[in-house]
């Protein structure tokens, strides 16, 4: 039976596949500037905000290239994919929105990327509708694992967040619904939770329609 009055969802990974594009991006841009490989720095930023993804590049670029001159080739080379076509939606988005827009639940989205960004790619990816609001990483003052975003969801939504379902697919992120104090499902993308994640005992699907068919 459902035990939950809301759902909210992370974005990145999660409802959009799109952290392999952000990835294979950084790598060309880190073989641009002949970095070599830095795989374990785009992981330690997955499900950060803007202001804590900057702190852990720059302290990894020091002394290697400019912070600004490797974000800038970055985006150039991430806005040349996303204005090709939309992000595709992970397995199972589509129906598991249609699902909870049928039963009148609420939905919002809470993702560490800028709100306006977050806005126009979830509207490229024509589920911009189903949201009832979206919280970016810049309109709160901490970001992912702090739970300020996720409360901040819940507020918007005039839900308290033991009564919201927190989707994410990153540590952080989840961290972040846990700490809030939500159900927390993670459906991992790119990295896989280690023991020390499973132990805040949250559950674990394999794609998001699993969600559909998961008894809360």
């Amino acid at each position: 039976m459902q035990n939950f009055k809301a759902v909210i969802f992370d974005m990145d990974g999660l409802l959009l596949d799109s952290e392999r594009l952000y990835y294979a991006s950084f790598q060309e841009t880190c073989s641009h500037f002949r970095l070599g490989d830095l795989s374990d720095v785009f992981k330690r930023c997955l499900g950060t905000n803007s202001v804590t993804g900057k702190a852990i590049l720059t302290k990894a670029l020091d002394g290697l290239v400019a912070y600004d001159a490797f974000r800038t080739k970055w985006e150039h080379l991430i806005s040349i994919v996303m204005d090709e076509i939309p992000v595709p939606l992970k397995n199972g988005a589509e129906q598991l929105l249609s699902t909870l827009k049928g039963s009148h639940t609420p939905m919002a989205v809470a993702t560490s990327s800028d709100t306006e960004l977050a806005r126009t790619r979830l509207s490229d990816s024509k589920i911009l509708p189903y949201f009832d609001c979206v919280v970016g990483g810049d309109l709160v003052s901490k970001g992912k694992p702090d739970p300020e975003i996720y409360v901040t969801a819940a507020t918007r939504l005039d839900v308290s967040p033991s009564d919201c379902l927190a989707l994410e697919d990153s540590g952080n992120g989840v961290r972040s619904a846990v700490s809030a104090g939500m159900i927390v499902v993670q459906v991992p993308d790119m990295i896989q939770p280690d023991d020390e994640l499973l132990a805040l005992g949250h559950i674990v699907l394999k794609d998001l329609s699993e969600v559909i068919r998961y008894h809360f």
